[in-house]
């Protein structure tokens, strides 16, 4: 990776909001809870309570789905950015400032939370399956003939890289910061620094490097370039362009990211014990082994498995021990980002937090293996991967050509007219990119329950009908 000019800590703040060329300070909340509450009220967020987190959402038995993931991704966030915040006000690292002094030992939480809160708000129904769906229609519709073109003919090179890749980090991107017809400009009018927060992948999909950490997928579509470079340039971050644009991440992005994984590594496992895809005694064995190593005390280890023998009741002994991993994990990517402080700060350390730990913590790894092999290939997840597919490409195979088209049958203008006003951009001059990516609004947005009715009642299987 290139080396980076030289950074602060103190530079690293920015309480300017996107699109507001003036903020209106609130007397009673930060800029960075009041980031937190728009995105608490955002629809798209509330639309991540019926979209697929792992598992299949049974109405009787408690999983995790987007929405519960995202909060507690923002509760595990704000502690991480607690703790570290208060390692960063050392005089070694600021400049003495005491306004970036309180931002770190009281702001910092609320920009790790929010970020975390809104990391998944692009994500589409039926978990990454969803992406590889949408992804997917593409790459096999190249060919197909559009009046006399081929629909990958309709794109520039780096516009088809971005729907045959699609991206529900670029997509998250777009839907926070995109002015939908008849919406304010900048979208939710977040501050730059935690739409920087978010941004995982500072690359566009043309960009993307398996070999660098930061590469390994891309953060905005073509349609958000411009949002991508005011958000390195209110950073001082340097934008490469060899021949397609990347930069490098805010330091607070590896925080964020680290609550995810933190999260997904551990509750992904308390959902398989609770479906009974996994015994409580399999659990057990995996958590404490990865407290014992993260939290080398035997006396800590003996009075967590002092109180784990009064719990009856199976699945409070696995939440029980979920909370304790969760702490240990906290503290092990605390010290790491300590550790690497430096190199994090210039954007020269090609890592993670958590894939740091692994390192030191062969329990983690092996916790990832297990869910890879019984949870993520589990017959359940994998219905929900193949009727993701089938669902989301029947729903595009009805708008895409549709939208492309300029000579409509009365059908296809019919379908068109199912689209809200917001995303319909103008399917008659518009843009082939924009109009397209105005139904990828729509469609991505879609929650499990809608697309899946919707596709039913496009294929005959259901007829709605209403009473006047």
């Amino acid at each position: 990776m290139s080396s980076f000019c030289s950074m602060t800590w103190d530079n690293m703040i920015s309480y300017r909001r996107f699109g507001l060329t003036q903020s209106s300070l609130s007397s009673h909340r930060s800029e960075f809870i009041r980031d937190y509450d728009r995105i608490i009220f955002m629809s798209a967020f509330r639309r991540l309570q019926d979209k697929t987190q792992v598992f299949p959402l049974p109405g009787n038995v408690f999983v995790h789905n987007r929405l519960t993931h995202s909060l507690e991704v923002a509760s595990v966030g704000r502690s991480l950015g607690t703790v570290v915040g208060r390692d960063i006000i050392s005089p070694k690292l600021l400049s003495g400032d005491d306004a970036a002094k309180n931002f770190y030992l009281n702001d910092l939480s609320g920009v790790i939370a929010s970020a975390c809160l809104a990391h998944d708000v692009g994500n589409p129904a039926f978990g990454h399956s969803g992406e590889k769906a949408i992804a997917y229609f593409f790459e096999k519709n190249k060919h197909e003939d559009i009046e006399g073109i081929a629909l990958k003919d309709y794109f520039s090179a780096p516009q088809w890289h971005d729907l045959i890749s699609f991206e529900g980090n670029a997509n998250a991107l777009r839907h926070l910061t995109k002015a939908f017809i008849g919406k304010l400009e900048g979208g939710q009018r977040l501050t730059f620094l935690t739409l920087a927060s978010i941004l995982k992948y500072p690359c566009e999909s043309m960009a993307v490097s398996k070999s660098e950490t930061h590469r390994k997928k891309y953060g905005f579509f073509q349609s958000e370039k411009e949002v991508f470079t005011s958000i390195c340039q209110e950073f001082g971050f340097p934008v490469f362009q060899d021949p397609y644009i990347w930069s490098r991440r805010h330091p607070f992005v590896f925080l964020v990211e680290a609550a995810d994984d933190i999260c997904y590594r551990i509750i992904d496992m308390e959902d398989a014990h609770r479906i009974k895809i996994l015994g409580k005694e399999e659990v057990t064995h995996y958590f404490l082994n990865l407290i014992s190593e993260l939290n080398n005390n035997p006396l800590s280890l003996a009075r967590t498995k002092e109180v784990l023998s009064k719990i009856g009741d199976s699945n409070e002994s696995i939440a029980y021990l979920r909370t304790k991993c969760i702490g240990e994990l906290v503290e092990a990517a605390a010290r790491v980002f300590d550790k690497n402080m430096e190199e994090i700060l210039n954007g020269t350390w090609n890592g993670s937090l958590i894939g740091e730990v692994e390192k030191f913590c062969p329990s983690l790894l092996e916790i990832q293996d297990v869910s890879i092999h019984k949870i993520y290939n589990h017959h359940s997840v994998i219905e929900v991967e193949l009727a993701g597919y089938n669902v989301m490409s029947e729903i595009l195979n009805v708008f895409i050509p549709a939208m492309l088209k300029k000579q409509r049958s009365n059908m296809e203008k019919k379908s068109l007219l199912l689209i809200p006003d917001q995303f319909n951009l103008d399917f008659e001059t518009g843009k082939e990119y924009e109009k397209v990516m105005g139904v990828l609004d729509f469609v991505s947005g879609m929650t499990d329950g809608y697309a899946t009715e919707l596709y039913r009642k496009m294929k005959g299987i259901e007829i709605a009908s209403h009473r006047l």
